[in-house]
């Protein structure tokens, strides 16, 4: 009996170092882009651990007799295969969560490596504007709107020129000292999207991440504008006006996008502090309206709008200056953090702020 049973365990676990590992996700992790040793990597955050993910595969692929897989190297094309990849990521994250990894050449303390913008670059980067009551509200903005009758506000920035990485300062130009924080959650989007309708645009989402939507509230330069409004251009698409990260949280491990808790503060002190529940235009009606207009590609993100407490709206204003540091937290996410420099600070040119 005692043999029978030994049988029995063997067949359905495998033979010793051979254990079958499960390809649900049910053990929660971040994906990152990170830097180590001089090599940029793809990486999976599993507890306080960064792993290369391309280390991490062959580690447990080994160890547990595994059938080999190639896994992407590089965040998008991770997203684009996700549908195939993801099994292979859930075993990794399944088998090594209660082993000590330390000492592995895969296996990274967090604070031991650069932490990248997780995406470099997306097709396309989309902004919400005044998507918060709160927001809105403190803005003067006290309109009648319905998210199911009217079409929200949206603008975009440049991803090649205004995502940098966390920790990257923002260096603000001479003459603008009118430098605003917001604090974003970012929607990754996991597939092709065009049309989609509302009741199914939750299934195109990739995953959530953290935006700083830079914020230049100052006027332009025009003595007799053409148009009547802010300069959207000048206020939103600055070099280096979309902070990006740091990590990406998979939505099988952050299920209700309308229920996230957002911080920000600026040099310790929390300035806005609220919930995407305040959301004027939640994520179906973002994702359904953008594609009913243009398609969405993976990878792309959409910067869902800030809540109260920017400083343009405080009595008196408050505005960034050298030396003050913006930290974004969204609980389940992490904190994003942006310190302010003055232009003069900057490296020369030859390249993007962010490969400085």
């Amino acid at each position: 009996m005692r043999r029978t049973c030994l049988v029995f365990l063997l067949a359905f676990n495998g033979m010793p170092g051979t254990a079958a590992v499960s390809d649900k996700p049910d053990t929660s992790f971040k994906l990152a882009t990170f830097e180590a040793q001089g090599k940029t990597r793809l990486g999976m955050l599993l507890g306080d651990r960064m792993l290369d993910l391309s280390g991490a595969d062959a580690y447990v692929t080994k160890q547990a007799g595994l059938g080999a897989a190639k896994l992407p190297a590089e965040m998008r094309e991770l997203i684009e295969q996700y549908g195939a990849a993801s099994k292979r990521l859930y075993q990794i994250a399944n088998y090594l969560k209660d082993k000590k990894v330390d000492g592995q050449p895969f296996a990274f303390a967090l604070d031991k490596v650069s932490v990248k913008a997780p995406i470099k670059y997306p097709w396309n980067l989309l902004n919400m504007a005044a998507n918060y009551w709160s927001h809105a509200k403190e803005m003067g903005v006290n309109k009648d709107v319905d998210p199911d009758r009217d079409d929200p506000f949206i603008f975009a920035k440049s991803p090649r020129s205004c995502i940098v990485d966390p920790g990257t300062p923002f260096y603000i130009p001479e003459g603008r000292e009118r430098i605003d924080w917001e604090g974003e959650l970012a929607i990754i989007i996991g597939k092709p999207a065009f049309r989609v309708p509302k009741q199914k645009s939750l299934e195109y989402v990739f995953g959530y991440s953290i935006m700083y939507d830079v914020s230049d509230r100052g006027r332009g330069n025009r003595k007799d504008p053409m148009f009547q409004g802010p300069d959207w251009f000048a206020g939103k698409s600055r070099d280096g006006a979309a902070p990006f990260g740091p990590f990406i949280v998979p939505k099988e491990f952050m299920t209700n996008p309308h229920d996230i808790h957002i911080m920000t503060r600026v040099n310790g002190v929390a300035k806005q502090d609220g919930n995407t529940s305040d959301m004027i235009y939640d994520v179906e009606h973002q994702i359904a309206y953008i594609s009913s207009i243009m398609t969405l590609y993976p990878g792309d993100v959409i910067s869902s709008g800030t809540m109260s407490g920017v400083g343009v709206a405080r009595k008196p204003p408050e505005f960034l200056k050298p030396g003050d540091v913006v930290e974004i937290t969204i609980d389940g996410i992490g904190t994003l953090r942006t310190p302010m420099a003055a232009m003069s600070q900057r490296p020369p040119a030859g390249g993007p702020i962010g490969a400085h």
